[in-house]
């Protein structure tokens, strides 16, 4: 039955996709971040949906009339370099072609269509339906994951959908954390109470289903928005209550066995799982040293025989950290690339604060810098212990904050262009005065020289 029910949704959705592109971004985010086929159970479980809508959308992108504009910016053109890069690096991988391609091919199409949603986000109100998109995608699983957490006493672990992402547990829950802050800022921005009131329970859900993923990275995490957070915040001694309570409870509602691998935080060297990570960062930080401007290729790290011909003590694996992932596979030049639009994320938040200052219509644009910060760290300081390093979710996160600059500051351009216009009409100075001004200008392209008062 959910297999049919899907098939139909889907069937509805594309040819909209393919007449309102803006339609497909979201349908995108909605299969690319949630993996709703994946709890079909059926033959829609294994076809390639995301595919699908972003070759609907790209063909909408030409033939529909709907409003597009890509922006020549840092952001468009590091994404452009990245996707040059790593194609570079999958040239010369060092592993088989069988095993670079499926990795290769996924984040091709991933940030390829990035260049799609940012040219299509064109105004506030298409923002803010891409963020909708993402909160509900994440945020099903935060709710769910709470109740689960509620009533098996938090004796087991949270997981994402199967074969996605954020299927691990620990993946997840940088995912959740990433998207606590967009909650916020959808709480803070919502005219209904009853709406308000909802996020709140949802965020309070999703706070729970985060500690119940056992997830240590998580938990650094946590502390590390919590401190954002904080810091961002008018009433420093009221969030302080507010977040350690909510921190507290969460953790205090765990079982001992959660406090027992929390602690092995603060003795790593006694756990065989962080002296691995340790030992794979050694290993594929010399692979990238080895071959700086390639790097190893995709699946590197992976690969046994490969991490051989740098340490063959080391046992391939997971890197478990998003910039070590980076450089080792694809190379220093590659990161350079994908750091760089992780940087020009901040400091778009940073000017979206600024813009901002002294202009009441533009809350939301303060109130969204400064929630996109507190998922920034949030995405960092997890990502430093997993392998989110080409997550979709994200790197949306960071075209939605591009996209709220450009509105913004085409916005303004062209409101100080109406108020100069206005002003030269309502002059009575600019009407003399523009007649001579022009027939000096003339003369001077022609090559004369403007008038000037005779010498006495």
């Amino acid at each position: 039955m959910r297999n049919l029910l899907f098939m139909l949704e889907m069937a509805t959705l594309l040819p909209v996709a393919m007449m309102r592109p803006f339609v497909g971004v979201l349908l995108w985010g909605y299969i690319s971040f949630m993996s709703p086929h994946d709890f079909t159970y059926g033959a829609s479980e294994h076809l390639p949906w995301a595919l699908m809508v972003a070759i609907v959308t790209a063909i909408g992108c030409v033939v529909a009339r709907e409003p597009k504009h890509l922006p020549r910016d840092a952001s468009t053109f590091l994404l452009i370099a990245f996707l040059i890069m790593i194609s570079i690096s999958t040239v010369f991988a060092m592993a088989p072609a069988a095993v670079v391609d499926p990795k290769y091919t996924i984040i091709l199409k991933t940030f390829f269509f990035l260049i799609v949603i940012r040219a299509l986000l064109t105004d506030a109100r298409r923002i803010h339906a891409m963020i909708w998109m993402m909160v509900i995608a994440l945020g099903f699983f935060g709710l769910k994951g709470g109740v689960f957490a509620i009533f098996t006493g938090g004796l087991y672990h949270v997981y994402g959908p199967s074969g996605s992402m954020i299927g691990d547990n620990n993946n997840l829950a940088v995912g959740l954390l990433v998207t606590l802050p967009l909650m916020n800022y959808l709480r803070m921005r919502s005219s209904h109470r009853f709406v308000r009131a909802g996020i709140l329970i949802v965020m309070a859900l999703t706070l729970l289903s985060v500690v119940d993923s056992y997830s240590r990275g998580a938990l650094l995490g946590l502390f590390g928005i919590g401190c954002v957070m904080w810091w961002r915040s008018r009433s420093k001694i009221g969030t302080a209550i507010v977040l350690v309570a909510a921190i507290g409870l969460a953790i205090m509602f765990m079982p001992p066995a959660y406090l027992d691998r929390m602690g092995t935080i603060f003795h790593y060297q006694q756990d065989a799982s962080a002296e691995g990570r340790i030992e794979i960062w050694k290993a594929a930080t010399k692979l990238a040293l080895a071959h700086p401007l390639t790097g190893a290729g995709f699946m590197g790290p992976y690969t046994q025989w490969i991490v051989d011909t740098v340490d063959p003590s080391v046992t391939a694996r997971s890197t478990h950290d998003i910039f070590v992932e980076v450089w080792s596979e694809t190379g220093f030049v590659s990161f350079a690339a994908w750091l760089g639009l992780i940087l020009v994320g901040i400091l778009n938040s940073f000017r979206l604060i600024r813009l901002a200052r002294g202009r009441p219509e533009l809350d939301w644009v303060r109130d969204l810098g400064r929630m996109s910060q507190v998922a920034i760290v949030a995405y960092l300081v997890g990502g430093a212990f997993l392998p989110l390093s080409y997550w979709d979710y994200f790197f949306t996160l960071l075209m939605v904050l591009a996209a709220t600059r450009e509105v913004v500051v085409t916005q303004a351009t062209a409101t100080r262009a109406a108020a100069v216009a206005q002003g030269w009409r309502r002059s009575p100075a600019i009407g003399p005065a523009i007649g001579p001004a022009i027939g000096a200008g003339i003369r001077t392209a022609r090559g004369g020289l403007p008038d000037r008062p005779a010498m006495r």
